[in-house]
């Protein structure tokens, strides 16, 4: 049996990472994450941060490559996220216009499934990361469903965000299960609040910052555990369907530090692994 790993989305904490980027990952491997997830690179160059990686004994899951970065050059991609050592690329956001419902979103589809044709003959396997636009009905199914129904399972996986699915009405543990076999790795994400009026997530740019605009004063990140979700029945079913790594992530931290929010986080899903 794979040993199943508990890694970081680094977005998490892209205020340190940038200020420094190496103590940031010392730190994270100090709290005890085995792996990390990247969202941006911050300026560093693939090889170095493979270096970096091996010292501070931290595993390169995934990392979350913009959909205009995978479109400007596949092949850079993949060639960058080899030398990092990712098993994983995750496609984790689509703009306004190439989402469900909108006139580009049948050449994203096109896109993604040509991308993973090239990363699976790299030896590496493509994600897609929701949030709760996918789910909107395309012919007759959630576009995110239609998604996984066009490309199929040997060129795209799924890296379930949980928060987003039960933002958008469904039960994660459930929509987990909907994809057993398919679903490498999970997103841990918890929250308070209900879905309002302004968009909950920032845009989310190729170096890993943001525009900052995630103003609904209805919704708050939470570190897991600490929210509204089954965090217990989503770790079973990943596990019952065949995840080996859950990621922590928390889009905004509030009051508290990033990496305070990630130890609570950590100190929860390791209960609950037990």
């Amino acid at each position: 049996m794979e040993k199943i790993l508990i890694g970081y989305q680094l977005y998490s904490a892209r205020e340190e990472m940038a200020n420094d980027f190496r103590g940031t990952l010392e730190k994270v491997k100090a709290l005890g994450y085995d792996a990390v997830e990247f969202a941006g690179l911050f300026g560093r160059a693939p090889g170095e941060i493979r270096k970096m990686l091996d010292e501070v004994g931290l595993t390169a899951i995934s990392a979350h490559v913009p959909y205009d970065v995978i479109r400007a050059d596949m092949d850079q991609a993949i060639r960058d996220y080899q030398q990092i050592g990712c098993r994983y690329i995750t496609v984790p956001f689509l703009g306004d216009q190439d989402r469900p419902g909108a006139p580009g979103f049948a050449k994203v589809i096109a896109l993604i499934r040509q991308f993973g044709e090239k990363c699976k003959k790299a030896g590496i396997t493509l994600l897609y990361h929701n949030h709760d636009f996918e789910f909107v009905q395309v012919s007759g199914m959630y576009g995110l469903d239609f998604l996984y129904d066009a490309v199929p399972a040997e060129y795209l996986e799924t890296e379930i965000d949980t928060c987003w699915v039960r933002y958008a009405g469904e039960d994660p543990a459930a929509y987990i299960r909907r994809y057993a076999s398919r679903c490498p790795i999970v997103h841990l994400k918890d929250y308070v609040g209900v879905k309002g009026g302004a968009q909950p997530y920032a845009l989310i740019n190729a170096d890993g910052s943001d525009d900052g605009k995630n103003e609904n004063v209805a919704f708050q990140f939470m570190p897991v555990g600490y929210g509204c979700q089954d965090v217990a029945a989503i770790i079973r079913a990943g596990l019952e369907s065949g995840a080996h790594t859950f990621i922590v992530e928390q889009d905004q931290w509030y009051d508290r530090h990033p990496l305070e929010a990630a130890r609570m986080s950590l100190e929860t899903v390791k209960r609950l692994l037990k």
